[in-house]
């Protein structure tokens, strides 16, 4: 299946420069671009991209009411569901990252964050999955676990291996990093990755780095229980 993505951006040379990134990769078709807010709306509408790209800070309408209008409360309940935002910006100031998750963002990357971390999240959208920059991760998820009860046993034990991973993963690093951290390949570490969710009972990549940071192995990759 190709994915189809909408870039949202003011900067025509960071529109550029996410286009290059993502046409190079065999399944992604780059299908409109929009300068701002406005024009977001309406190409999304129009051209129904399975993915978009959306800026913080563009004129008309910024990236927080275009997420919500596309993916949160205001979605036109024809798209709702169907339209997966990624929030791509310069900024990670708390004041984006949380209004953006709560309208519906089930992805936030630092524009410093690379161009494979950029190829990561657009997959892991369609998927139904999250990826936020690892650097914001550590912080959001330090925040949420001080107001959370401790995390429930996993409903079937980890190996070492997945802890070790789990581990990873809750300090913010992509399958690609692990699997060079570890020497194993990036298709084992998504297999990894895949159990330890089964496992946990948790949906994607944040569910298994809450989990780590609760049970106080996300640094250490060992288990406390």
């Amino acid at each position: 299946m190709t994915i189809r993505v909408l870039i949202a951006d003011d900067q025509e040379m960071v529109r550029r420069g996410l286009r290059r990134i993502l046409e190079a990769q065999p399944d992604i078709e780059v299908v409109g671009e929009a300068a701002d807010g406005v024009a977001a709306l309406a190409q999304a509408r129009t051209l129904r991209p399975d993915v978009a790209l959306v800026d913080i800070r563009m004129p008309g309408l910024d990236g927080l009411e275009v997420t919500r209008q596309l993916a949160g409360s205001g979605a036109d309940p024809a798209l709702k569901g169907k339209i997966r935002v990624v929030v791509v910006t310069t900024f990670d100031l708390d004041e984006y990252v949380y209004p953006a998750l709560r309208h519906g963002a089930c992805g936030f990357l630092l524009k410093r964050s690379g161009p494979s971390l950029l190829v990561e999240a657009v997959r892991a959208a369609v998927a139904g999955d999250s990826l936020i920059s690892p650097s914001i991760t550590v912080r959001l998820l330090k925040h949420v676990t001080t107001a959370r009860p401790a995390a429930p046993r996993a409903l079937e034990p980890l190996t070492d291996r997945e802890t070790e991973i789990a581990g990873q993963v809750a300090a913010g690093k992509t399958n690609a990093d692990i699997a060079r951290e570890l020497f194993i390949s990036a298709g084992t570490v998504k297999t990894h990755v895949a159990s330890i969710q089964r496992k946990l009972g948790v949906r994607n990549r944040v569910g298994i780095a809450v989990h780590a940071w609760e049970m106080g192995y996300a640094e250490r990759g060992r288990p406390q229980w």
